[in-house]
């Protein structure tokens, strides 16, 4: 039977996850050696494959340039592999002898991950590496777009870990990827795993599939260029890190600060190097075709400087390298403020560092929060305040930014996953890496001094008024403790009950007096006896039918504890436990005029018996949840209303 494209898609995700499912169960005993033989074989294997892919990728993205795409896909494979090579991810990988503390990393399990269309091979080669070293598996869902060039990247490594002797199956890639098949993905229910990079509407979805994530959010990156700045160093920078891969990076610069003393001597730098400013009329035209109703328009993505200006109208010489246009400020009416993904640059002219620091802001909460800024000054202390206020968590000082962000041009984890933070909704901040795909169990021993910081602990809440050797402390005096408390007898049985709720005193005394015990804590006077319940006035006819009623209808259980207390006029035979107290604020209505007069005047009365005025109070409002027990069966209950009759 011919399966639709969508169902043999969905089709497709169960098969790819089933078998990495198995291979990944296949090598969970491998040891750290096993591993990174494999990983290093991959490494290699996509090194020297990198311009045959890269290649691939331009032809079928029409997106970067291949040389560009060939430093990516080694930074993508070697440099990768050297940043996580003598990285522990197998068994134990950290002992704290002192603290007592031993760290166990497990495999995750099957990895999703999502693969953009502006660095396909190279982030395909990065998430590979980092799945596998964790002795995961992956299943691959690549863009549309790219969908052969991710494959054939996928299948070079499988081909290196088959001859490297593990299963090939750890990698899988969807060879009919949709919008259907990469949801069925990620809420499979063994992924165990996401690892989304794309726009904001993917990384919601993988947040939102019930799977733990890691999503990274869009970049709009801003970079200021203070007067302290060495000016050519900066603007030499800015045109690498545009020129590399045409600017595709999340990371890459989007829009030039630029302090009003050194303004125009940057900008004659930059054209020194291939820059082209607009004037007026080509900003407008640019701004255009640039920003299609407030988003970046996919067609510019990685494009040629000169063939992004004939797109818009106007023609600029083919050796250009960034376009360059004055924006008045960031948000509406300012189209170009936004991320654009291609060489194509807004400038921003600032009088001082304060102007500039608010215009990084502004940029950074205009689709880029949490990301990544770019700084050049030689101010020691002025850098310290941008590093102090910027909502982004990477800031690269002096030097290019696409490449700085990813760990190629700084000592940043090499990485093609850029946490953005809580204020982007990412779960880290973390250039996200091997370490990130492992779980790491905690084994923890006993301190060495918890015994005498126990016995310290125990001797300052007994100060405080608690008890000097509480059940279970182990503590001399422990009632607990083997010979340490005299069996029960039939007398002790007749001592004062206390109640279940530690705030309240003892319920009931032997005869039927009550007692009014303060709490210890409470440093107050000694208990005093009241008057006999004999004294009080018997129960209401009215009320008796309800007491009877009630106790024939629950059944007696044997009840040894907590204590249990009588009623007036009711048969020891039929005692029943003492009910929990809800509130101070339920006992409060009780008749002012059945008060005790030695009850404390700032705690609610608290009795081991009720006068009748109180059963009246408390029955007037009970309706179907009457204090005397359950209703069903009582002749004052209407079954239909569930009102009380009584």
């Amino acid at each position: 039977m011919k399966l639709d494209p969508d169902l043999r898609s969905l089709q497709e995700v169960r098969e790819c996850i089933a078998r990495a499912k198995a291979a990944a169960d296949s090598i969970r005993e491998w040891k750290q050696a096993e591993v990174d033989r494999v990983c290093k074989a991959m490494a290699d294997a996509a090194a020297k494959a990198s311009f045959d892919l890269a290649r691939l990728a331009v032809e079928e993205t029409g997106i970067g340039r291949v040389h560009y795409k060939v430093l990516k896909n080694l930074f993508g494979s070697e440099g990768t592999w050297e940043s996580i090579q003598n990285e522990k991810t197998v068994g134990v990988i950290a002992r704290d002898e002192r603290k007592g503390i031993v760290e166990v990393a497990t495999p995750a399990g099957v990895v999703a991950c999502i693969i953009p269309t502006t660095n396909p091979t190279s982030t395909a080669m990065f998430k590979a590496l980092i799945a596998v070293k964790g002795r995961n598996s992956i299943v691959v869902s690549p863009h549309p777009r790219a969908r052969r060039c991710i494959s054939e990247t996928v299948e070079v490594m499988r081909r290196a870990i088959e001859r490297a002797g593990g299963p090939p199956d750890l990698l899988m890639c969807l060879q009919n990827p949709t919008i259907e098949s990469t949801g069925a993905l990620m809420k499979h229910k063994d992924t165990a795993l996401i690892l989304a990079t794309g726009g904001s509407g993917l990384v919601r979805a993988a947040y939102s599939s019930g799977k733990p994530a890691y999503g990274v959010g869009p970049g709009n990156t801003p970079v200021y260029v203070d007067r302290s700045a060495d000016v050519a160093w900066a603007a030499q920078s800015v045109t690498s890190s545009q020129s590399f891969d045409n600017a595709t990076l999340c990371c890459s610069e989007q829009g030039i600060v630029l302090d009003e003393p050194i303004a125009e001597r940057f900008v004659a730098e930059m054209q020194k190097r291939g820059a082209y400013l607009c004037d007026a009329k080509e900003t407008d035209l640019l701004a255009k075709h640039c920003n299609v109703r407030g988003h970046m328009n996919p067609d510019v993505v990685g494009t040629d400087p000169w063939r992004i200006a004939e797109a818009a109208g106007f023609r600029v010489p083919r050796h250009t390298t960034v376009l360059l246009a004055w924006q008045g400020g960031v948000g509406d009416g300012f189209p170009l403020a936004i991320e654009i993904l291609a060489p194509v640059l807004s400038l921003h002219l600032v009088k001082g560092w304060r102007h500039g620091c608010e215009v990084c802001k502004e940029t950074l909460h205009l689709d880029g929060l949490g990301h990544t800024m770019d700084i050049h000054a030689r101010d020691e202390e002025l850098l310290e305040e941008f590093f102090l206020q910027k909502p982004a968590n990477r800031i690269v000082v002096n030097g290019p930014c696409s490449q700085g962000a990813v760990g190629y041009s700084t000592n940043l984890v090499p990485s093609f996953s850029l946490g953005c933070g809580p204020q982007a909704g990412n779960i880290t901040s973390d250039n996200i890496s091997a370490r990130h795909l492992i779980n790491v169990k905690r084994v923890a021993f006993v301190r060495r001094d918890w015994e005498e910081t126990c016995r310290k602990g125990h001797e300052r809440a007994a100060a405080m008024g608690a008890e000097a050797a509480p059940r279970g402390s182990g503590m001399p005096g422990d009632p607990a403790l083997s010979g340490s408390s005299p069996a029960p007898s039939s007398s002790a049985s007749a001592a004062v009950p206390t109640s279940n709720w530690k705030g309240n005193p003892p319920m009931s005394g032997p005869g039927g007096t009550r007692s009014v015990v303060t709490p210890p804590s409470s440093g107050g006077a000694p208990p005093r006896p009241m008057a006999s319940s004999a004294a009080r006035p018997a129960a209401s006819p009215s009320i008796q039918p309800k007491v009877q009623a009630a106790q024939k209808v629950r059944p007696q259980a044997a009840v040894s504890a907590p204590p249990t207390f009588t009623r007036p006029g009711t048969p020891p035979s039929v005692a029943r436990p003492a009910s929990p107290v809800a509130a101070p604020s339920a006992v409060l209505a009780r008749p002012a005029n059945a008060s005790p007069s030695n009850a404390p005047l700032n705690s609610p009365y608290v009795g081991g018996a009720l006068s009748s005025g109180e059963i009246q109070s408390m029955m007037s409002g009970a309706g179907s949840g009457c204090p005397l027990g359950p209703c069903k069966g009582c002749p004052h209950h209407d079954v239909q209303s569930g009102a009380c009759r009584a």
